[in-house]
């Protein structure tokens, strides 16, 4: 699985097709694992994809971002909780990722219901494997 916890404030998310089916698209790390205040820059590996944040999964008062096509981007989370990334283009097919910020672990009540059905077992998928890990 591509869980990964990052000592460091700046850390970098690749957005890509691993295979180039855009079946299995995704971002890597999947799971990423920081603190409040960290930066985050989401690197466009492959052409065609984004990053932006999941209505319903930006916690307290964090705020969404969106990402145009190709762009590479940095963030700063400062808020704790379970936020929730997508590629828009690909979103329902499932091209998601999940970032942990504070010491609090996702489960399977931070997913909102509105998910579309690839993005939410996708999610459910990340967090089997990040369970299986641990």
């Amino acid at each position: 699985m591509n869980r990964r916890r990052f000592p460091a404030d700046y850390i970098a998310v690749k957005r890509e097709y691993l295979t180039g089916d855009p079946v299995t698209s995704e971002m890597e790390p999947e799971y990423l694992m920081v603190q409040p205040g960290d930066t985050v820059k989401f690197i466009a590996a492959d052409p065609g994809h984004n990053a932006a944040t999941i209505a319903g999964m930006i916690p307290g008062d964090g705020r969404k971002f969106v990402g145009k096509i190709n762009e590479e981007i940095e963030v700063i989370l400062t808020d704790a909780g379970i936020w929730g990334i997508k590629c828009s283009p690909h979103y329902t097919m499932g091209m998601v990722m999940l970032i942990q910020v504070g010491d609090t672990p996702a489960n399977e009540a931070d997913l909102p219901d509105n998910l579309p059905d690839a993005a939410r077992q996708r999610m459910l998928d990340i967090l089997e494997r990040r369970d299986a890990e641990s």
